[in-house]
């Protein structure tokens, strides 16, 4: 059995930097982190490695400096590790994300069972890719998984719904995401950092994936990022504390919004 594990090297969430041009984020020189949700679809996969016949390989898109993200996975138990890295991909939203990485998948074949992603990723918040690659793949997806087992190419999963824990049940191959009640990530051992370090990554971009450049980056994006910018900081107001004399509260907040024009 083959898991595809799609790790996300972000940024320090108090260290963003935007590009003023082209409004994308500015990931070199900035300090980096694995995406947290990531660890949470790894550990996942690497507990049915713990009970099966299981190869899991991480995949991840990013600049050359990624390839730490993957060396991470890795000593945490992965098998090999995936650096998809190209000029060309810079810039990309989740749809020519998406595509890549089923390129990359696509390239990995024969036999991809499952592959796993974190819920979402903490610097976009959108939880677009991993349906996205699933859609490229023509693979069944499952969401907000938090628990799954496999046995004879079938998979059963508790997904946790607003309405409570629904049981999913069918064939592989899959495409799931996976939450963070999922399961504790595991620490790296001394024997898989070792691993980690000696290990060699192989670095794909366009060529090595057949991809249609006109389909990748910030080109092959049908969403343009318009502006972002920080909100304003308010300063001023009135407070009115009501917990002794709600009445009182009450008839000072009516009382200003009298003199503002905003009460009759």
């Amino acid at each position: 059995m083959h898991i595809i594990v799609c790790i996300k090297q972000v940024p320090d969430t108090a260290n963003v930097r935007i590009n003023p041009e082209t409004n994308t984020l500015m990931r070199e020189g900035v300090e980096s982190i694995v995406n947290p949700f990531d660890d949470y679809a790894l550990e996942q996969a690497l507990q049915l490695k713990d009970r099966h016949d299981v190869r899991v390989t991480a995949l991840t898109m990013g600049p050359p400096q990624a390839e730490v993200v993957l060396r991470e996975a890795m000593a945490r138990g992965a098998d090999d590790g995936v650096l998809l890295t190209d000029r060309a991909f810079a810039g990309a939203d989740t749809w020519a994300t998406s595509y890549v990485i089923a390129q990359a998948i696509k390239k990995l074949n024969p036999k991809v069972d499952m592959v796993l992603f974190g819920k979402q990723a903490i610097d976009g918040d959108t939880a677009q890719v991993g349906p996205g690659v699933s859609e490229f793949l023509k693979y069944p997806l499952v969401t907000y998984v938090r628990s799954m087992t496999v046995a004879d190419g079938r998979y059963t999963a508790e997904t946790m719904m607003d309405e409570g824990i629904d049981v999913v049940e069918g064939s592989l191959p899959v495409v799931m995401t996976v939450v963070k009640e999922a399961a504790v990530p595991r620490f790296a051992r001394l024997g898989g950092w070792m691993h980690a370090k000696q290990a060699k990554i192989p670095r794909w971009g366009v060529k090595e994936l057949k991809a249609v450049p006109e389909l990748c980056g910030l080109g092959g994006s049908p969403t343009k990022v318009v502006k972002i910018f920080a909100p304003p900081v308010k300063a001023g107001g009135v407070r009115m504390d009501g917990r002794e004399l709600p009445s009182a509260a009450v008839q000072a907040v009516v009382k200003l919004l009298q003199e503002k024009g905003l009460a009759s």
